[in-house]
């Protein structure tokens, strides 16, 4: 496993990953215009937040960054799940 030194990377990484997996959330509903890009950005500052807390709060340090980008795939698909 990558070991990341920096906050700032590992801060980058969750919200890159937000950003992409609310994309990714919003190509898959049946929408003939495709998604809008202020509710994915909405979705990906929901999902980053949620991610966030979990990271903030988890005690290994090793396992931080796979811990929250977890938790931001199962916040996508309970967004999915409620949304469709």
């Amino acid at each position: 496993m990558m070991s990341f030194k920096s906050k700032t990377t590992q801060l980058l990484i969750l919200g890159v990953t937000a950003l992409s997996l609310s994309r990714a959330l919003f190509f898959f509903f049946n929408d003939p215009e495709g998604p809008n890009l202020v509710v994915v950005v909405g979705a990906a500052v929901i999902v980053y937040a949620v991610s966030l807390v979990t990271y903030a709060f988890n005690a290994s340090d090793s396992k931080k960054l796979v811990f929250a980008i977890l938790i931001q795939v199962v916040a996508v698909l309970i967004l999915y799940v409620t949304l469709r």
